[in-house]
């Protein structure tokens, strides 16, 4: 039994390998040229052949590289709901060349099933000429996952064509605005989060988008107002363009090299505004010192002398206040108080009963209850007087 039931365990181990291996899928990025995968939501859902995948069944990713807990710089994700399929995308650099393995993992959300996929990204050069002439634009009639298909990036770039030089366009980069630090929009109908769309081609840039990208434009969208456009713009009204955000990037000029700066003698050249002191004179700072913490201490001294003779040798003593009172005055004194003294003892020789108050209520060993018998003679009326 136990036999059986290992057989059975390497049996569904190795079929979930096979089944890992067959959803092994190649793909070769291009550097500087955007990147878009559509997650299949068919080999995720795992339904047998000829069965159509029901598009409300929710379905989630989750993509990393392999040996990592993130996707790679260049790589980005997204996917807006459950019910809409899921993306990857970005645009590699040269410093992503080589061999790249993504692993996403589908959750059925219906069923709790779980599938895996390897992705394999074989990232090479690009052939063909340069694309040194570079355009950037914000369209803010979009959201990121709405340009990532096909379909959408080649009606923008047709659309485009007729404001450029002819010539090849391609796109090099798609970027979500909230990545740029845009925000989010209020869920209002017709609000997008924009997109940044960033297009290549090796012919110049035409007069009408130099116009767009000119000083006098930025100058007048600075004010308010729309920049200056010299030709009909043909991406309205599919795609509503930001024009004061277009940016042109000019390649086809070598940037001139950083200069390296060259190690001196370390002496500083004549400067006629920075004239520094070549001399100090000499200076004593002894005297400084003592003033700075003598006087301080002398002063500390005298105050506490001062308070020392006003607590101590300016009291007036006993003595002096006996010699300072009359006589009369003294003799009253002295007489009522051996008075008072003489009250103090004879009131402590008096045998006045206790209060009944101060009685108990019954007697304790006979266990009467009434009080006990009190020669009523001694008892003054008013308790209060005794």
């Amino acid at each position: 039994m136990a036999a059986a039931l290992i057989w059975i365990l390497l049996v569904g181990l190795l079929a979930g390998l096979g089944d890992a291996e067959a959803q092994q899928t190649t793909l070769q990025p291009l550097v500087g040229r955007v990147f878009v995968h559509t997650l299949d939501r068919e080999a995720a859902l795992r339904h047998p052949e000829h069965v159509d995948v029901p598009p409300t069944t929710p379905v989630t990713y989750h993509a990393h590289l392999r040996g990592h807990p993130d996707l790679p710089q260049w790589l980005r994700y997204t996917q807006r709901s459950p019910h809409q399929p899921g993306f990857l995308y970005g645009t590699p650099t040269p410093e992503d060349r080589g061999r790249q393995v993504i692993e996403v993992t589908a959750y059925n959300r219906d069923s709790f099933d779980t599938t895996w996929q390897r992705l394999v990204l074989l990232i090479g050069d690009p052939e063909g000429p340069l694309l040194p002439y570079q355009a950037e634009f914000l369209v803010c009639s979009h959201d990121v996952e709405e340009v990532l298909p096909s379909t959408p990036a080649s009606r923008f770039l047709t659309a485009l064509g007729a404001l450029w030089e002819p010539g090849e366009l391609q796109l090099l980069n798609i970027t979500s605005a909230l990545d740029r630090g845009g925000r989010v929009p209020l869920p209002i109908e017709g609000r997008k989060e924009g997109v940044y769309i960033k297009v290549g081609s090796a012919s110049p840039f035409s007069t009408c988008l130099k116009m767009v990208a000119s000083p006098d434009s930025h100058a007048r969208c600075a004010q308010g107002q729309p920049p200056l456009l010299s030709c009909y713009d043909t991406l309205a009204p599919h795609f509503r363009v930001d024009w004061c955000n277009v940016s042109l990037v000019d390649k086809s000029v070598p940037e001139p090299a950083d200069e390296v700066p060259s190690p001196g003698d370390g002496i500083l050249e004549h400067d006629p505004f920075f004239c520094p002191p070549t001399e100090a004179a000499a200076r004593d700072f002894l005297t400084d010192a003592l003033v700075t913490l003598l006087v301080p201490l002398l002063v500390a001294l005298l105050l506490t002398l001062g308070l020392a003779y006003v607590m101590c040798c300016r009291r007036e003593g006993r003595l002096k206040r006996d010699l300072a009172t009359s006589d009369i005055q003294m003799v009253h004194h002295c007489t009522i108080r051996g008075n008072t003294e003489e009250l103090r003892q004879m009131a402590s020789s008096r045998e006045v009963p206790r209060p009944l108050s101060t009685l108990p209520m019954f007697n304790v060993r006979t266990g009467e209850r009434l009080p006990p018998q009190v020669d009523s003679a001694q008892v003054p009326l008013i308790l209060d007087q005794h």
